[in-house]
């Protein structure tokens, strides 16, 4: 995957760190040792009893909870300020390399988006969009203020519908490789993808879609797999420019294998927000492969079929 020399976004801005937010939250490995014990269910009730989230809506609270892609909770916080003292991209090096490289991703998929919208090459529900609204790249390092609520490095990459923000901390690629055997450049480009997958889900109002007789939770899968077939778009059209070959796409394959509801560790299906490793593999591939964003549409596919 080549970035050197590529456009960067604009749409970018460094919190710093805190980002106002003081108070730990609840790490991903606590947080995954719960879910093996009590269940899916039972950990969202003590989250919700103990006030450890924000309510804003269905989409906010599954992201809450488990981030939009990987896991984890925000912690109870307290506001302290408006936002962190210092940069995150200037932390270090390696989070300085990270900054530039997400900006460099981002910037890819507004050139893909936009293209994609002024060509309707789009599912649609209901009314045809407008042209394609670019979100805002939040890095942030400890907490972030949100227009969903509160949230810690804890909650892993997310997106706010309520912002139209996409919220990363750069240490998450560390965490990607180091902890999700998910290593490589475009194992990293597929985060930002998925979560630039749920704003374009947002502005065509597939997050709004609810499939008769199913619950919230397999309504969920549909969303995340969507996001990942969008990503899987992305990719496919941004193949010349950023110089993504086989190798390139085995790194995105292995995370989304990696981020799989099984692999995570949970067994039983019906629990399932984010689709298995299987289903997750196959929508990034289908969106991949055929370039088509109108392939991408998994509410209108047959439960057994996802």
């Amino acid at each position: 995957m080549r970035t050197e020399g590529q456009r960067q976004s604009d749409n970018f801005e460094d919190r710093g760190r805190g980002g106002g937010v003081a108070g730990a939250g609840l790490g991903a490995a606590a947080l995954f040792a719960i879910i093996r014990r009590i269940g899916l269910r039972g950990t969202l009730i003590a989250i919700v009893a103990l006030g450890a989230i924000y309510v804003f809506n269905p989409l906010g609270i599954r992201d809450a909870v488990f981030g939009v892609l990987f896991g984890g909770v925000p912690g109870q916080t307290q506001t302290t300020g408006a936002g962190g003292d210092t940069s995150t991209c200037d932390d270090s090096p390696t989070s300085t390399q990270a900054c530039a490289f997400s900006r460099t991703v981002l910037a890819s998929t507004e050139d893909v988006w936009t293209q994609q919208f002024a060509q309707g090459r789009l599912p649609t529900y209901g009314a045809r969009p407008g042209g394609y609204t670019h979100p805002t790249l939040i890095v942030f390092s400890g907490g972030v203020q949100t227009g969903c609520g509160n949230a810690t490095s804890d909650v892993g990459p997310f997106y706010c519908p309520g912002d139209r923000n996409l919220y990363i901390d750069p240490g998450f690629y560390q965490v990607m490789e180091s902890r999700l055997q998910a290593p490589g450049d475009f194992a990293q480009a597929y985060v930002i993808a998925h979560e630039v997958g749920h704003h374009v889900q947002n502005l065509i109002g597939a997050t709004q879609v609810q499939v008769p007789g199913e619950t919230q939770n397999q309504t969920s899968v549909r969303v995340e797999l969507q996001a990942d077939c969008l990503a899987g778009v992305w990719g496919h059209t941004a193949q010349s420019t950023l110089a993504i070959d086989d190798a390139d796409l085995r790194e995105a394959v292995n995370a989304a294998h990696q981020i799989g509801d099984d692999a995570l560790g949970h067994s039983n299906e019906s629990q399932f927000t984010h689709g298995s490793s299987a289903q997750r593999m196959a929508w990034f591939r289908r969106g991949f492969n055929s370039g088509d964003a109108r392939q991408c549409d998994t509410f209108s596919v047959p439960a057994r079929q996802l």
